[in-house]
């Protein structure tokens, strides 16, 4: 077997740096081996197995549905996840985890009809990702792997006969996936630039969005809490306390990280329970503007207003008040704490002088013939809001 295995480095750092070869592979009929020696309870025999099977993903023709059917390719990944969730972690199963997890979310994507099949690793993969240690910064083999794995696979109970829980909710504890996911993110937020988390971070929201959709009715409130900026927060503006609500709004607005971006807007709005008014309440207008926007998204006329029947049901009071106090709708902030202005008001000559100023701004802006502007005066004088004074 020592020599066997070296034989399958040799073809596995060929198939690596060859592309060509990996369809002459495939036409000697060798792939079917490669899927029955993943059988084998040997941690070697999977890192060099699940690494070939993964390459042969690309740029060939092979047909991966026989593996399935003739050959329990799934029941092999199904068995190998269980395996490494009983053992302690050496760095050869770390190596073995990878490779295959990296082949589970290929065929999972590839091969949409054996998803429920793959399905039944999620509580294996669900417990490594909980018990493995995280380093800092978090977002590296082999949890990243493990996260992606679990995109593709289906997380409501499609046989609900053959569970008697959802693997993400277990009845023991049905938070600790939840804050696994969401202490991994902060961690994440923490130690990592815009640009990183773009490529490296948009895959756990995704998760994250996934299992909000189908998490029990008394589990959505904790995730809303743990995401969500809290009454403390509006001491201040959103997005300017140090916590993860916070850091994930200022990430909202990332310049460089357009993925990113569009992923905890979409976190944050499907949080609000996808209506449009409670995103405002919960982010300020700031922060949800350019979502709203781009999705053709419309916040009621009267909401922005803070107008409010005093019944708590209609759209103005839900934007302006939280927790019986009033807040600026645009910043989120409660108004009793937003800074006074302590500047003397401007008195009628100050004014008189602005508004000439003004006047000639925007003549001079006009006369450029540069921008199409209307002096605000001249408009005022059409509509009529001048009065004349006797």
């Amino acid at each position: 077997m020592v020599t066997s295995r070296e034989a399958s480095k040799c073809l596995a750092n060929v198939l690596l740096l060859e592309s060509k070869t990996r369809q002459i592979f495939v036409d000697l009929g060798y792939p079917v081996k490669a899927a029955e020696r993943l059988k084998h309870d040997h941690r070697e025999d999977e890192l060099l197995n699940s690494r070939i099977l993964f390459l042969l993903t690309y740029n060939t023709n092979l047909d991966f549905q026989v593996l399935f059917d003739q050959h329990q390719l799934a029941e092999s990944i199904n068995t190998v996840r269980n395996l490494h969730e009983a053992d302690p972690p050496l760095p050869v199963d770390t190596q073995s985890l990878s490779e295959t997890l990296k082949l589970l979310f290929n065929l999972s994507q590839y091969y949409p009809k054996y998803v429920v099949t793959l399905a039944k690793s999620t509580p294996h993969i669900l417990k490594i990702l909980c018990r493995t240690p995280l380093s800092s910064p978090v977002l590296q083999p082999p949890v990243t792997y493990l996260i992606n794995a679990l995109l593709n696979l289906s997380i409501d109970n499609e046989h609900p006969k053959e569970s008697s829980s959802n693997p993400y909710f277990p009845k023991a504890d049905q938070y600790c996936n939840i804050d696994r996911f969401i202490s991994i993110l902060d961690n994440a937020v923490l130690n990592y630039g815009e640009e990183q988390l773009e490529t490296l971070a948009t895959p756990l929201i995704t998760l994250l969005r996934k299992v909000f959709e189908f998490a029990p009715a008394l589990v959505k409130p904790h995730i809303q809490t743990a995401l969500l900026p809290s009454t403390a927060e509006r001491s201040q503006p959103l997005g300017r306390a140090n916590t993860l609500a916070s850091r994930l709004l200022r990430l909202s607005n990332s310049a460089v990280a357009p993925s990113l971006r569009e992923s905890i807007s979409s976190l944050l709005f499907e949080l609000s329970d996808k209506d449009a008014t409670s995103f405002v309440r919960n982010v300020g207008y700031g922060f949800a503007s350019g979502f709203l926007m781009t999705h053709d998204l419309h916040v009621p006329e009267n909401a922005m207003e803070g107008y409010s029947t005093g019944d708590g049901g209609d759209p103005g009071e839900k934007v302006t008040t939280v927790d019986g106090k009033e807040i600026n709708p645009v910043t989120g902030q409660i108004k009793e704490m937003e800074p006074k202005d302590v500047g003397e008001e401007m008195t009628e000559e100050e004014k008189e002088r602005e508004a000439e100023r003004l006047f000639v701004l925007f003549e001079r802006l006009k006369a450029t013939g540069v921008v199409n502007v209307q002096n605000p005066v001249d408009r005022a004088r059409q509509e009529g809001r001048f009065e004349e004074l006797e």
